[in-house]
């Protein structure tokens, strides 16, 4: 297949986004990050490391990283002043880890009693890793964290006394001092060296150093080009191949936004061209690519923060994620095909898509570290490990394919030598290229989850989620209806200024343990749900980053392209519900008629709830009708088996009429265009 008929660039021509500086700084940036990608594989493979060692050296090169490639200021350049402060910044995030790792025999003896500088580095690190967060994530991160210290620091027996005086008396408490709060940040193993950044430093980054190597090794292009091979040809292909490409793109990269990017940059102007609207085409690019990080292996680190959150083996959380991730891709896909529709849309023709046999020719042994990564998950391999040999597998498997292919290029033009040479200084290049792309990309999830360890700290320390959960109940009033729009709201708030691994973090923190102690939500499910609703920061109105960067590839208005992924990732919002409802597709642990009954109602209602939106599945929808099909939409969320099956009936007789409809207007139209 030649070139131009590839949707996406060749993997040479990936470049990183870096900042213009002096070529040392952009040397030494590659230099730390290959070796922070190394040291993750050696402490991933070959010798797993003690707790803080691990977190500690991963954090420091993180915050290494941070300061030289985000400049303090975005609108400057950096002068010999602002150079000067990152230079300090820079040994001060060495020192963080220099200073735990060579000292952690001395510093656990001491058992709490610590010293003073112990105290100043704690502080020390505190103030550069959200300094790093203000760069790299976000203000509204590190605002959070901020608010957290102040609280720990407010009440009569705390560093801020005058500030639990401004506390409600539900939230008031006994305060602490700085001392006693630095140490629990730094030293504690539920501050910042906490569960969170445990799962980005193992974990997470092996994973995203997978995704890296992918992208690098054309893999990204392969599953691009097979979405488009698939489904080019139907009404509104462009589209539905972006809710295919994302849900492959994105069950790897994790990113939603880089999702957008990687993706949209040519699925959005081709569903321009064929008729989408730039807002929805934007809205549905956005819609699909956040359904990346509720897409099991990675999920964007949620897979893991909830296997470690709950004590479920990762393999298991993966399986019953699965189902809910699908149709949340075949609502998205069911939006995008009623709108291709209903405005009389086409499919490319042959000439502009690539064919498939060809796709499949040039890099069908892309699936193979796929199928690995799958296998040595189901019989049980730790996921740290099994991310260490995807990786291999990737590698071995792309130079594998490259010397062939030189191997065939040098029996054609008889130079095969000096084609071997070329493949390999190729094959050296592409590899540290994606060692420096996973540890970029690692970057903003694990300075995200070292922040989310110091609210983690905070709620332990000061017992706010026991508070936080007396609220819920209290505002709710024990209705699970209302504790629930509770979590949305909060959620939408939190999403407002985080990234959705931290909101998930700080969220279940707060409410997990009203959600299941109080309401008798299953435990894996209260996760799965306030996983899920922490997407709001990537589709939901007035923050909606995925959103926002799909609108810049379609020139809309961002927030006319946020309302659009709004309305097509609903089942972001409807299949959790559900779940809480019908705990048994997600747990099991019933006869299999009943889960595969459940599983048959929540399609039904995403495909009422669908038609009803939208006034049209197989020709337009009268108002009686889309009323009908909403209640029933409400009515199987309803646990009675009775009157789910009701309204199933109901919803099945309404879709026949609306198909029968359909064919009398298609024929009355085939008879006067006769």
């Amino acid at each position: 297949m030649s070139d131009s008929k590839s949707p996406v660039p060749s993997p040479d021509t990936i470049s990183f986004p870096t900042h213009s500086g002096p070529r040392p700084v952009l040397w030494l940036i590659s230099f730390l990050a290959i070796g922070l990608s190394l040291f993750q594989m050696y402490s991933a493979g070959i010798q797993p490391l003690g707790l803080f060692y691990q977190r500690g050296i991963h954090l420091a090169l993180v915050l290494m990283l941070a300061f030289l490639i985000f400049p303090p200021l975005n609108k400057y350049r950096r002068g010999p002043f602002l150079w000067l402060i990152d230079i300090a910044l820079f040994a001060a995030a060495a020192y963080s880890g220099f200073y735990l790792v060579f000292y952690l025999d001395d510093i656990i003896n001491r058992a709490g009693f610590w010293s003073q500088t112990d105290i100043i580095v704690a502080c020390m690190t505190t103030v550069v890793l959200l300094e790093a967060s203000r760069r790299a994530v976000g203000f509204g991160l590190t605002l959070i964290g901020i608010i957290a210290i102040l609280y720990a620091l407010a009440g009569p027996r705390g560093t801020l006394p005058w500030l639990g005086d401004w506390l409600p008396g539900i939230l008031a408490h006994r305060g602490y001092t700085l001392e006693r709060v630095a140490g629990q940040l730094y030293l504690g193993q539920e501050g910042i060296y906490g569960m969170p950044l445990g799962v980005a430093a193992t974990f997470v980054f092996v994973f995203v150093l997978f995704g890296a190597f992918l992208e690098v090794t054309g893999a990204g292009k392969f599953f691009i080009d097979l979405a488009f091979a698939g489904t080019g040809r139907q009404r509104g292909g462009p589209a539905k191949a972006s809710v295919i490409a994302s849900a492959s793109m994105g069950s790897i990269s994790g990113s939603s936004i880089a999702n957008v990017v990687t993706t949209g940059s040519f699925t959005i102007p081709l569903m321009k061209r064929l008729g989408y609207k730039p807002a929805q085409a934007g809205g549905i690019e956005a819609a699909a690519s956040t359904g990346g990080q509720i897409m099991p292996p990675l999920m964007g680190a949620g897979a893991f923060l909830i296997a470690e959150y709950t004590r479920v083996p990762y393999v298991e959380i993966i399986k019953v994620s699965v189902f809910p991730a699908l149709l949340y891709f075949a609502t998205v896909y069911l939006f995008v095909h009623i709108i291709a529709i209903k405005q009389g849309m086409k499919g490319l023709s042959n000439s502009e898509l690539p064919n498939l046999r060809e796709v499949m020719n040039r890099g069908w042994f892309f699936l193979i570290p796929l199928i690995m990564l799958v296998y040595l998950l189901v019989i049980g391999l730790s996921p740290m490990r099994v991310g260490f040999f995807a990786v291999m597998g990737i590698i071995v498997i792309a130079g594998i394919n490259g010397l062939y292919q030189a191997y065939k290029r040098g029996s054609q033009n008889r130079n095969l030598s000096q084609e071997m040479v070329n493949t390999v200084k190729s094959g050296v290049h592409k590899s540290l290229l994606g060692l420096e792309l996973g540890a970029r990309n690692a970057l903003a999830v694990s300075i995200a989850c070292a922040v989310a360890g110091i609210v983690v700290a905070v709620v332990g320390l000061t017992g706010l989620g026991l508070k936080f959960s007396s609220m819920m109940i209290s505002f709710s009033g024990g209705n699970i209806l209302l504790a629930l729009l509770l979590v949305i709201i909060a959620s939408l708030i939190l999403g407002l200024g985080l990234p959705v691994t931290a909101s998930y973090i700080v969220l279940i923190v707060l409410v997990g343990p009203a959600l299941t102690n109080e309401f008798g939500i299953p435990l894996v499910v209260a996760h799965l749900l306030v996983f899920w609703y922490s997407q709001d920061s990537n589709v939901t109105p007035p923050v909606a980053l995925a959103a926002f960067a799909a609108a810049a590839i379609a020139g809309s208005k961002t927030m006319e392209t946020s309302v659009q992924s709004w309305k097509f990732a609903k089942g972001l919002y409807l299949i959790p519900l559900y779940m809480v409802f019908h705990p048994e597709i997600i747990i099991g642990g019933v006869d299999w008629t009943l889960i595969v009954w459940k599983g048959i109602m929540v399609v039904l209602l995403l495909l009422a709830f669908a038609s009803a939106i939208e006034s049209y599945l197989f020709t337009w929808m009268q108002q009686w009708m889309r009323l009908i099909l909403l209640s029933c939409t409400i009515a199987l969320f309803f646990p009675s088996t009775m009157i789910q099956a009701v309204s199933a009936a109901i919803v099945i007789l309404l879709l026949v009429i609306n198909f029968i409809q359909g064919r009398s207007a298609k024929a009355a139209e085939q008879s006067l265009s006769g």
